[in-house]
């Protein structure tokens, strides 16, 4: 499918993708065949408001996040936070899992607001938030069907029992031993990590290099590329440089602003500087991009 700038991506929430017959607001789970059948269209990209993951019991085919690919396997879970643009082309049969939940329904609930934020994958990129179980495939499957049974109850502290097993959820997926989630971090470089992370979406816009946001740590550069290396696999400038790729991909496909204005917005000296960066890491213009956001890029 080719997108045109006027064809921008339709944000969902929860009520426009909940079934007729769900009774919790901030929830809602079913299997995925059902799903999928009530939901035809929804291959074509998309974002939603909520936070969203499907598990994958069976099937075959592809689904995106923000721009990248990645096969579909019996056994994979994926994990979404609001905002990131999503598609997929399943093959008729593709089973499993789906559930999308709110942010209130988990910030409510526990006395950390950023509860969510220490699960890798929750981090907003997208080959963090694809993960291949191994061991714990029977638990999850278990922790999902008696998410869906309890969102079909009006049973007492329902809600309270459902966001129990999302926890507990969340945490058996943290233990897998995937790559990206097992290293063994230590409190206070997480901590750091998440708050680099943190800084990095405030001020992806104006600030580009590495020894500004390491000046706002209170470390050296140094320090903060070994830190994100050793942790993220990737250097502190590759982390900044992804986001602003990110936001210039999001604008090309859900924004009716020109290549000049995204230049403008995203800080570059001019439209040709922009290009020319675009294109160094997505091997396309942005202009080609815009046409076909889901099939050109790396």
């Amino acid at each position: 499918m080719k997108l045109s700038v006027k064809n921008t991506i339709p944000v969902y929430d929860i009520c426009a993708l909940a079934d007729v017959n769900h009774m919790h607001e901030d929830i809602t789970a079913e299997g995925l065949s059902h799903y999928l059948l009530r939901h035809p269209d929804l291959h074509f990209p998309h974002r939603h408001s909520f936070y969203h993951l499907v598990y994958f019991s069976n099937g075959s085919g592809s689904h995106s996040i923000d721009f990248e690919t990645f096969d579909v396997i019996p056994g994979q879970i994926y994990f979404m936070i609001p905002g990131q643009v999503h598609g997929w082309n399943f093959d008729e049969d593709t089973d499993g899992y789906i559930i999308n939940f709110s942010e209130q329904l988990m910030y409510s609930f526990l006395k950390e607001g950023q509860y969510l934020e220490q699960f890798p994958f929750f981090s907003g990129a997208a080959t963090d938030g694809v993960i291949q179980l191994k061991k714990n495939k029977t638990l999850v499957e278990k922790l999902l069907q008696q998410i869906i049974e309890e969102t079909e109850k009006n049973a007492a502290m329902s809600s309270e029992m459902i966001r129990v097993h999302l926890l507990s959820l969340f945490i058996q997926v943290l233990r897998e031993n995937v790559p990206n989630i097992i290293k063994p971090y230590t409190a206070p470089n997480q901590l750091l990590l998440r708050n680099f992370r943190k800084l990095v979406e405030l001020h992806y816009q104006q600030l580009k290099l590495p020894k500004e946001y390491a000046a706002m740590l209170y470390i050296t550069p140094n320090h903060l590329n070994a830190l994100c290396n050793d942790m993220a696999g990737r250097s502190a400038g590759e982390i900044i440089r992804d986001r602003v790729l990110l936001e210039a991909k999001r604008l090309l496909v859900c924004s009716g602003m020109s290549v000049s204005e995204i230049a403008w917005q995203l800080s570059f000296k001019d439209n040709s500087y922009f290009t020319k960066f675009f294109k160094k890491y997505t091997s396309v213009t942005p202009e080609h991009f815009r046409e076909s956001p889901l099939t050109t890029a790396k």
